[in-house]
């Protein structure tokens, strides 16, 4: 169970990682292409915001998972 835990953790970190190099890339691109600046800057907001709902996401699992578990101790 922990080994599932902790794989899912890191799939949770590692998809937050390349969601925000995503958005990182995008900021670079438009430093250097002025005619696209605001569609890749948007392009990149937009990245940043993935990045902050996956970890919403899965900070919410895990206060979920850990508020059931201490349930199950309780009981």
């Amino acid at each position: 169970m922990a080994c599932e835990e902790q794989a899912r953790r890191r799939f949770a970190v590692e998809k937050v990682r390349r969601l925000r190099a995503m958005g990182s890339l995008c900021r670079q691109q438009a430093a250097y292409n002025s005619m696209n600046k605001w569609k890749l800057l948007a392009d990149a907001e937009c990245w940043e915001h993935l990045a902050e709902l996956e970890l919403s996401s899965h900070f919410q699992e895990c206060n979920v998972g850990s508020s059931t578990s201490s349930l199950d101790l309780a009981g």
